[in-house]
């Protein structure tokens, strides 16, 4: 199977038909990741504690499709024993599919901060951490992307825009830290923006989980940890 053209072609129609029906449940669930992420970091700018509830709501809804994506892989496994880029693709669709669920609680966990930075005056850096949520939303988008169209290039460009995200937490860090010394009235709200951060930062580190895998999935490369292996 050439490189862009994966996990679609097994012995017959039937077989084709479930791996397609398993992307488009991955594609739909990373949406729906997509949208809680969005709606999280709303809730944070707007002061919106209603918001921030129904983030909870949708998580519950991406736990549902995570136990589908799994038992339906499962099934394939047992019942169609794939092989080559096939059996990638499926051992692939396993793996992201925890972390598109993981993806979810972090937004949960941001809409927890939005409800706690409600009850008091804005900080300054607010506009920094839409900024951060902007380019992990990018992120898992591009991953997704990649994923569905099998692209290794667009993939390596996910890995390389964490260290963009990186540096741009580091930086809201530091002002929230500088907030905190400024004065201490300012500790409680900077908290809270700081754990809002983290939980962004590592929403783009499972998105360049996701970019990692699908090079596995095209090349059967395994491109994880790369300084573990020099």
């Amino acid at each position: 199977m050439i490189e862009g053209d994966v996990g679609v072609e097994v012995a017959g129609g039937r077989d084709e038909g479930e791996l397609r029906d398993l992307r488009e449940k991955l594609l739909e669930m990373g949406g729906l990741v997509e949208a809680a992420l969005s709606s999280a970091v709303r809730a944070i700018t707007e002061r919106n504690v209603d918001l921030a509830e129904k983030v909870k709501a949708r998580d519950r809804e991406i736990n549902r499709m995570e136990v589908a994506v799994d038992q339906a892989c499962r099934r394939i496994l047992a019942l169609r024993q794939p092989a080559a880029s096939d059996l990638r693709f499926i051992t692939t669709a396993l793996k992201i599919v925890v972390d598109l669920e993981r993806m979810g609680d972090l937004a949960v966990n941001i809409g927890e901060r939005a409800v706690d930075l409600a009850q008091a005056p804005p900080l300054a850096p607010q506009h920094e951490l839409q900024k951060l949520a902007d380019l992990s939303e990018a992120q898992l988008k591009r991953a997704l992307d990649a994923f569905v169209a099998g692209d290794v290039a667009k993939a390596e460009e996910v890995m390389r825009g964490d260290q963009l995200l990186d540096a741009l937490y580091l930086k809201i860090f530091n002002e929230l830290i500088q907030h905190m010394m400024e004065d201490s009235k300012n500790i409680r709200r900077a908290t809270a923006l700081m754990f809002a951060a983290k939980h962004l930062e590592r929403f783009g580190d499972h998105a360049t989980n996701l970019a990692e895998m699908v090079v596995y999935m095209v090349r059967g490369t395994d491109v994880r940890h790369p300084r573990s292996r020099a």
